[in-house]
């Protein structure tokens, strides 16, 4: 024994040691761990070690050595010691579910919740399911509740099936003898069916663990259809020994009593029970009559019970209320108790003038339900004030016929609900009751209407669709397209807006419509098709011609053409007609761009005054990002100054341009005379006339037209011919081509008569002008100004470009600007500040001083009354919209403004109207409709 405990000790000494382990003699025992030289070396010497199986105490004296020395290794390490620890705690929480499943199942009766419930809890308690024998039982389990659950459905099913068969047995009950005979033997065979199923049932494995419901169902199922078999067999036992013997009793079976009675020639009285009223129509309502009726209570009687129940339930009511008052909490319930038993005995009999005492009594006693008669009368009440809402004063309904006819049928349910749990109230019914038929007349009314209707929408769809029908024939041979498809659109039209019909009707119609509708347009269908495939050889023979090297315009030109009396030809829906035409303008707008980019750019020198031009548009540019009005302005002036350079310049050639008409004017002269001194020589006389419209137009410039010589005065007859004189006018100056006559008149005429219609001659037009038709354009350039040499294109579309941008600037500005100075307006109005209010030159040229004054004045006052009226005509003035829940006062207003014709419109005072707004209180609303009508206004 000793020498035994010895070796136990030793043994200890070495699995367990007191004393921790050094590297040194962990080293051998891991494989060279400790002596690797790199992390890597270490991690695979530590997983061929974890292979061999080490114990959990060495894992755990190399971990801590190693923890120190490589953590990454270490790492690997701790996450192999967590990983058995959680599978020795997985162990554990194993076999203690396991357990308790293996309790689940060998139970005599299967405790259904826990069976539910085992599942879930051990998944929460972190079990392994998953593994054995966890997924075993789990199995077992869920295969057991089931069979529990199926045998639980299959008793349901076989208790309806015992209904069922008691059923077919009354219903063969009242058939005639031989049908019974006919059937008794089927109907025993479906008897002692179920009952073996029953016993399969109940003899499952799984029977005494279903619910204990199901049992007693089931029995109570299998007597009551034994019993209603046996009385079955007995009575056709009896029929049938009463057919056979006329002497024998007759079965109990009223049916086949009768029927034996009148086989055996006896007198068959009237069946008044309720068997033998299953089969004769109105049977029903017969025995209701034949019922006895319920004895009528003399009107003494019936006072004397109310009397007697008002005097019991107000006395114990009184006390009730006693007790409620005293707060005597202590006796309520006993006390409530009473009152609810006399209640109970006299409720019947009790008048409605104490229900609502009763209620609030009770309620206050803390009974939750109170008085339910009370509470049922209150909803009563409520569905009697509906019902009654349903017609107005003129009987007319006042919602439509659908919803009425809805509204209707739930107020009779939720009366009928209420009736079902309490005491009826005659009143109120009688009430109800005539509301509901009032109402159903126009119900009545309603349908009437819709049936009329329905089958006047019918009639027009069917005339509809022989109206197609003959179009569709008188269309064989047409060839207008866009006709066709305006007839189809309107056809669908119609049909879509013919009217409400029943879904059924409205189904039916629907596909014999569609059925004509395709019909008619199949022809242009088939015309839209061919059309399309057109259209598609079109697009690519412009692609082909876009991508030619060189446009071909005559191509082009062509193509289009073709398309266009394609598309006017037959119309196609104008999304699919779009997007083809969008293909077919693609390959050709790209061959135009391309033809405009090979296009080489023409750019010509710049000159000074286009570089003047472009350096003004760039200081524009630069005064438009500094947001500054002042500089844009004064940049805008100075790319005027740039623009108007040009006429400066070329005001130094204008007085080489003015001398060449004095020289013309004094060769004029010289001709003249030599003219004079040449009269003496004879000319024919259309020759002197010729040289009449010359000589006059080289008369004296200041001569007036009274002493110009007239046509009528002596002239000699024989005058010397002059020279032509030099005369500028405009005419083409090209080598080799005809030069231009200088015209005798301002008419156009030859003579050149002034007299006739105001016409001037010649002279008048200025000197050295002689015959020319444009002389008389040289004064315009006084007050025309001269715009001098054409810009560049650069130049153009730089200052252009840059005076857009500055207007626009302008424009955010004074829009900016104007928005602050409603803001100031609005925040001095706020405060009743008239010193903040902004200036008239900020307020702009709308306000003129006196109207700034008087908004000082309203502002710096006291707050009167708001003036809506004011406000009114403001945005009337404005134009701005009006809130909704004021458009009836302006209306009004507008109204009254039509009746005043002398008086200023709002337009007209709209000064004195801010003014009025301003004097009353601030509000965010009205501030709001002020801003907005003062926006436009003060822009005006």
């Amino acid at each position: 024994m000793p020498a035994r405990h010895t070796l136990c000790f030793k043994a200890s000494t070495v699995t367990t040691p007191s004393k921790p382990l050094d590297p040194v003699n962990l080293d051998p025992l891991t494989a060279g761990i400790f002596q690797a030289a790199t992390s890597g070396d270490r991690s695979a010497r530590l997983r061929e070690w974890l292979q061999a199986g080490p114990s959990e105490a060495e894992m755990h004296e190399v971990y801590r050595e190693l923890s120190s020395k490589d953590k990454g290794v270490a790492k690997q390490l701790k996450e192999k010691i967590d990983e058995i620890k959680r599978s020795h705690g997985q162990e554990a929480l194993a076999s203690d579910w396991a357990q308790k499943a293996v309790l689940i199942l060998s139970a005599p009766r299967l405790n259904m919740a826990d069976a539910l419930a085992w599942q879930r809890d051990a998944a929460k308690a972190g079990a392994p399911l998953s593994r054995e024998p966890l997924a075993s039982l789990k199995v077992k389990l869920v295969d057991v509740v089931k069979g529990v659950e199926d045998l639980q459905h299959q008793v349901m099913v076989q208790r309806e099936s015992a209904v069922l068969l008691a059923q077919r047995i009354e219903v063969l009950s009242t058939k005639p003898i031989a049908e019974a005979q006919h059937g008794h033997a089927g109907l025993q065979n479906d008897v002692a069916q179920w009952q073996t199923q029953a016993q399969s049932l109940m003899a499952n494995a799984v029977w005494p663990s279903v619910d204990l419901k199901y049992p007693h169902q089931l029995d109570a199922a299998g007597k009551q259809m034994q019993a209603v078999w046996d009385g079955f067999s007995a009575a056709l036992a009896l029929a049938n020994v009463a057919l056979a013997d006329a002497s024998a009793a007759l079965p109990p079976v009223p049916v086949w009593a009768d029927e034996l009675r009148r086989q055996r020639g006896e007198v068959v009285h009237a069946p008044t029970g309720p068997v033998a009223s299953a089969g004769v129509p109105g049977a029903e309502k017969s025995d209701k009559s034949d019922k006895p009726a319920k004895p009528k209570i003399d009107p003494a009687q019936r006072q004397a019970l109310r009397e007697q129940a008002m005097q019991t339930v107000t006395s114990a009511l009184e006390i009730l209320e006693k007790q409620i008052t005293q707060g005597e909490g202590a006796n309520l319930a006993e006390t409530c108790a009473t009152l609810r038993t006399a209640l109970k005995t006299h409720g019947k009999n009790l008048d409605t003038s104490l229900d609502e005492r009763l209620h609030q009594a009770l309620t206050a006693a803390g009974d939750a339900e109170g008085w339910q008669r009370w509470l049922a009368d209150q909803v009563r009440l409520d569905l009697v004030t509906q019902a009654e809402a349903l017609l107005d004063e003129n009987k007319a309904p006042t919602v439509g016929g659908r919803k009425l006819q809805d509204k209707l049928r739930q107020l009779r349910e939720g009366w009928k609900q209420i009736d079902q749990g309490g005491l009826p109230n005659h009143a109120l019914w009688k009430r109800f009751d005539a509301a509901c038929n009032e109402a159903y007349k126009a119900v009545l009314a309603w349908l009437e209407q819709m049936k009329k209707d329905s089958a006047d929408q019918r009639a027009q769809r069917v005339a509809l669709i022989e109206e197609v029908k003959a179009w569709t024939a008188a269309q064989t041979e047409s060839e207008d397209w866009r006709a066709q498809l305006r007839a189809l659109h309107q056809f669908a039209d119609r049909w879509r807006n013919a009217g409400h019909l029943s879904e059924k009707a409205f189904g039916e119609m629907q596909g014999q419509w569609k059925g004509i509708f395709k019909a008619a347009a199949a022809r242009l269908e088939a015309a839209q098709k061919s059309s399309i495939d057109r259209r598609q050889a079109l697009i690519q023979e412009a692609q082909e011609v876009g991508a030619a090297p060189a446009l071909r315009m005559d191509a082009v030109k062509a193509l289009q053409q073709r398309w266009q009396v394609e598309a006017q030809s037959v119309p196609l829906d104008r999304k699919t007609e779009q997007k083809l035409w969008e293909v077919f303008r693609a390959p050709l707008d790209e061959a135009f761009q391309r033809k405009g980019a090979d296009r080489p750019p023409v750019a010509g020198p710049l000159n000074d005054h286009d570089r003047a031009v472009i350096e003004a548009s760039k200081a524009l540019d630069a005064a438009n990002a500094s947001c500054d009005v002042v500089q844009i302005r004064s940049a805008m002036a100075a790319l005027d100054a740039a623009l108007r350079g040009q006429a400066q310049q070329a005001k130094t050639v204008q007085p080489a341009s003015v001398s060449a008409p004095r020289m013309q004017a004094a060769a004029a002269e010289s001709s003249a005379d030599t003219a004079k001194a040449a009269a003496s020589e004879p000319v024919p006389t259309d020759e002197v006339q010729e040289g009449a419209a010359p000589s006059t137009a080289d008369a004296d410039p200041d001569q007036s037209p009274a002493q110009s010589p007239s046509p009528s005065s002596p002239s000699p007859t024989v005058v010397a011919k002059p020279s032509k004189p030099v005369v500028a006018v405009r005419g083409d100056d090209r080598p080799g081509q005809k030069r231009t006559e200088a015209p005798a008149g301002r008419d156009g005429r030859r003579d050149a008569r002034p007299s006739e219609r105001g016409a001037r001659p010649g002279a008048d037009r200025g000197p050295g002008r002689g015959g020319d038709r444009f002389a008389d354009r040289a004064p315009r350039g006084d007050f025309r100004e001269d715009r001098g040499p054409r810009l560049g294109d650069a130049a153009f579309r730089a200052q252009r470009e840059a005076m857009e941008r500055a207007e626009m600037s302008l424009r955010k500005l004074a829009a900016q600007a104007h928005g602050e100075t409603l803001t100031r307006l609005m925040s001095a109005w706020q405060s009743r500040q008239a010193d903040a209010l902004p200036t008239s030159q900020e307020l702009g040229k709308a306000v003129a001083a006196p109207t700034r004054q008087a908004w000082v004045q309203a502002v710096g006052g006291q707050a009167k009354a708001p003036a809506e009226t004011a406000l009114l005509r403001l945005e009337m003035a404005a134009e701005v919209p009006t809130p909704a829940d004021q458009l009836n006062a302006r209306r009004a207003l507008q109204l009254q403004l039509l009746t005043q014709r002398n008086q200023p419109g709002p337009s007209e005072t709209w000064a004195q109207d801010v003014a009025q707004v301003l004097s009353g209180p601030h509000e965010e609303a009205t501030a709001r409709r002020l801003q907005n009508a003062l926006k436009n206004l003060l822009r005006s």
